[in-house]
């Protein structure tokens, strides 16, 4: 199984990115999918969800109509898209692959959004 982030960088207040994740060795339109992150010092949080068919979506507050979760079945990939990067998101950036009876993760992206 390999979960693989990417997009990750440095960006200035205000700017955005989209975070990829591609996965293999599992079938991955049956598993909901999601991002965290995990700020320095800090607990690994939940950002967004999305379900195998899409067709629920949910946010951290934090995030709330700032970024935005999305899935390709077919291409096997998560993406994160982050408008109006702030300095708090700053954090390592996770994508998670569960069902009822795996879990998946991957091994991170760093994000850092600074002037």
């Amino acid at each position: 199984m390999l979960l693989e982030e990417s997009g990750g960088g440095l960006v200035q207040p205000g700017e955005s990115l989209t975070l990829s994740c591609v996965t293999s060795g599992f079938t991955f339109s049956n598993y909901h999918m999601s991002w965290h992150r995990q700020a320095p010092g800090k607990e690994r949080e939940l950002v967004a969800t999305i379900t195998t068919d899409e067709t629920l979506t949910t946010y951290a507050d934090s995030v709330k109509g700032r970024f935005t979760i999305s899935r390709d079945n077919a291409k096997k990939t998560v993406y994160l898209r982050m408008n109006s990067l702030k300095p708090e998101d700053t954090a390592v950036y996770y994508c998670l692959a569960n069902s009822y009876a795996h879990s998946y993760w991957g091994k991170g992206t760093q994000v850092t959004v600074s002037s």
